[in-house]
């Protein structure tokens, strides 16, 4: 990370702009960061190199999100929520069951209610829907300065962060925040190690239509090449009943797979959907792909520098919390920044930047440990191992009390 010296800090030109914190990265962690913090009375930069959107919805791309009520809260709280109106599905059952593709799953299934949660679990989300309610809510919102597209220099000394923009603006912020994503320059710079844990796996995401309606209902089958998972979404007007596919394989069948013509794509979808009966599958939109891997930051702070999202972290889709990790993030910063401007504090201390450590980082390490503990007992076809998680899955259906912790630390409860 750069320190300036006290010689090039006094070089700071008189009347420079002077904000609360800086954001690096509009994605959906920071443009939701900026937005719960500028709620909050406090003067945010936000950068993105790439352009925003327009506000009219982005084209169909494919994907979507699952939002945990946790998460759900936090973005209503930063004024973003009400914007999505009646697009979000309300998730109100998920059912897991391990198998094979094109074969009957095993007798021994889990099975999440509503009962179990108080109300629905979460929400599944298209990402442009999302995209566009972070828009509208980032429209000329007091004390936000927006720049994208654009990208900054950051230079740091112990009284803050100079951030030169581009564009050739310059700006004087008591914190930077890393959100631009795994591959963060501002980590980079910091000297910040990550440590990667890969999978040998890709990612397939797709949106379908099927002839019968899903109620609300999430499926989670655990294959031996990978988790298939089918999210349920809010239908429209031309595909009443609608799912977000995310299908993880083994990286050379999953490519074949994404290669595949429409008709042979579904008839793969619809062999690993178990018991999971919703008559006939149309594949809509673009398919993505992208290899699967893990990774942690080692530290979350530097100097005048917090990371957040998939800066500090990124999961195995396994369990569909990578988003909702970045979001605990920011309830977690965003608490220890709002309390320290209450106070008249320097908003960049490094004892306040340790907290939102000792905060974030046991919680996402424990949540990282867990899906790859899961993606490593579910995705192997050993017998022993089988048998052992399907008596598991058995055993916690009977087990009203765990079930209920269970589905509430999901939830971010």
């Amino acid at each position: 990370m750069t320190m300036n010296d006290p010689s090039e800090t006094g070089a700071i030109a008189a009347g420079t702009p002077v904000v609360d914190v800086c954001i690096n990265g509009a994605g959906p962690v920071g443009a939701t960061l900026a937005c719960r913090l500028t709620a909050a009375g406090m003067k945010v930069l936000l950068i993105d190199r790439a352009a925003l959107p327009g506000q009219e919805d982005p084209s169909f791309d494919g994907r979507a999100y699952t939002i945990a009520e946790g998460s759900r809260r936090m973005l209503a709280a930063a004024g973003v929520w009400t914007h999505l109106g009646d697009r979000p599905q309300p998730i109100r059952a998920i059912h897991v069951i391990d198998g094979q593709p094109h074969r009957r799953p095993s007798s021994w299934s889990l099975d999440f209610t509503e009962e179990d949660a108080d109300g629905p679990f979460g929400f599944t989300v298209e990402a442009r829907d999302l995209r566009t309610a972070l828009n509208t809510a980032l429209t000329d919102r007091e004390g936000l300065i927006l720049r994208a597209p654009d990208t900054a220099r950051f230079t740091f000394d112990a009284a803050g962060v100079t951030v030169h923009l581009a564009s050739a603006e310059t700006y004087r912020a008591s914190l930077a925040v890393a959100a631009e994503g795994r591959r963060s320059p501002l980590r980079d710079q910091a000297g910040i190690g990550v440590t990667r844990l890969p999978y040998d796996q890709c990612g397939i995401i797709t949106v379908i239509a099927h002839e019968k309606p899903h109620h609300g209902r999430a499926l989670e089958h655990f294959l031996p090449q990978g988790p298939f998972a089918r999210l349920p979404l809010a239908g429209n007007a031309g595909h009443p009943h609608r799912s977000a596919i995310v299908w993880a394989d083994g990286t050379l069948r999953a490519q074949r797979a994404y290669a595949l013509p429409d008709d042979v794509f579904a008839r793969e979808i619809a062999g690993r959907m178990g018991d999971d009966a919703l008559g006939d599958i149309t594949p809509l939109g673009r398919r993505w792909i992208y290899p699967l891997s893990a990774q942690y930051a080692q530290r979350y702070v530097g100097p005048r520098l917090a990371l957040a999202g998939d800066s500090a972290h990124g999961l195995h889709p396994i369990a569909g919390q990578g988003l909702n990790a970045g979001f605990k993030d920011i309830v977690a910063l965003s608490a220890l920044l709002e309390e320290a401007r209450r106070r008249g504090d320097d908003l960049g201390d490094a004892q306040l930047l340790m907290r939102y450590q000792r905060r974030a980082r046991p919680d996402n390490m424990m949540m990282l440990a867990a899906c790859d503990g899961l993606e490593r007992l579910f995705g192997n076809d050993n017998p022993a191992l089988r048998l052992a998680r399907d008596w598991g899955l058995k055993t916690m259906n009977r087990m009203p009390g765990l079930k209920r912790a269970f589905v509430r630390r999901a939830m971010g409860l």
